[in-house]
């Protein structure tokens, strides 16, 4: 710790909330794309970082130094995010609830007794100071099937994986961490490991978009935009592999495979809904789109979706849409377009 951070410990420990500011700041990001990993959700991950801070300012008296600062902050956003997981529960994605749809539910009313996991800004990760290697790792500790996998773990198993795999502390320092025995976290650790492998394919997106140049990224990308908004279905299908997945939450249904995809799409997205545009984002270190749906109210496109596009060579192989216009605020995206 540099001395003008000990004068800043000092001062914020005699109550300077200007000088805690200043500890945190720097702590800020990684402490809430951990509490997004814990948590599945934005919006979490917002009210428990901002719980976890203020646990933290109140506590600092505890702070004896016996660790870094860094360490005490993400026990404190740890215990944080347990305590919401204890009382919440899990989030979900479609493909947790059932099986695939055969073809197009139409009507599809959304489901509101369910928590649903959420799309992440790579905005919020901050990577401008990091190292291209450490920019991959915190992309790849994102990416949506790890985290929806990370979902299925209890509290006490998602918390001792995201602090090993992740983050790089100890056995024993999660145990100090989590109130246990290292026992008892290198047994959750060997159980969660087991549960994660079992739904994380083996290549990461981090790996597929490296084997692909940026250009060819867009190009895909492009071609997917490109085919909603003429309302291509061949062009659309062009683009799929043949194993391809289609899920929109809070819409229970979903589809597996180019015929039930190609006949919902057909119906739906490219048949009923009306005009679409997009603008290009980017979500759990994946390629995303928000789209706008034509409203004749408004006259012009609202906000409707923020769609995560899966790769497997250089073919979708999977489409999570993300339903709600309030996902492209948190992407800084406008909530209309003409």
């Amino acid at each position: 710790m540099t001395q003008i951070s000990e004068s800043d410990l000092a001062s914020a420990r005699e109550g300077d909330d200007a000088a805690f500011t200043r500890l945190v700041e720097p702590l800020r990001r990684e402490l809430h794309a951990h509490c997004y990993r814990m948590l599945g959700s934005v919006h979490d991950a917002d009210d428990a970082l901002q719980d976890a801070l203020l646990r933290a300012w109140k506590g600092l008296s505890r702070f004896e130094g016996r660790s870094s600062l860094r360490s005490w902050l993400y026990t404190v956003a740890t215990r944080t995010c347990l305590d919401t997981v204890a009382s919440r529960g899990r989030r979900a994605l479609p493909v947790d609830l059932g099986p695939a749809s055969e073809q197009a539910v139409t009507g599809d009313p959304p489901r509101t007794d369910v928590a649903w996991l959420g799309p992440y800004p790579d905005t919020a990760l901050g990577e401008g100071a990091l190292s291209a290697h450490a920019a991959y790792e915190q992309r790849e500790a994102v990416e949506l099937a790890f985290v929806a996998a990370c979902q299925h773990l209890p509290g006490n198993q998602r918390a001792a994986l995201l602090l090993f795999e992740v983050l790089g502390f100890s056995a024993a320092e999660i145990a100090e961490m989590m109130r246990t025995t290292t026992a008892s976290v290198n047994s959750a650790l060997q159980r969660a490991r087991k549960i994660v492998a079992e739904k994380v394919p083996d290549v990461s997106q981090q790996r597929t978009l490296r084997s692909l140049d940026d250009a060819r990224v867009r190009e895909i990308v492009a071609g997917y935009t490109t085919a909603l908004e003429r309302g291509d279905a061949d062009a659309l299908l062009a683009l799929l592999t043949e194993d391809v997945t289609w899920s929109m939450p809070p819409l229970p249904h979903w589809y597996r495979g180019l015929g039930p995809v190609t006949d919902f799409a057909v119906r739906v997205p490219l048949g009923s809904c009306g005009s679409w545009r997009h603008l290009l984002t980017s979500a759990n270190g994946q390629p995303a789109v928000g789209a706008y749906l034509w409203d004749d109210a408004l006259g012009g496109h609202a906000g409707w979706s923020i769609t995560v596009l899966t790769l497997r060579g250089e073919r979708i192989c999977e489409l999570t849409t993300f339903i709600g216009a309030e996902h492209l605020a948190a992407f800084g995206l406008p909530a209309s377009l003409d």
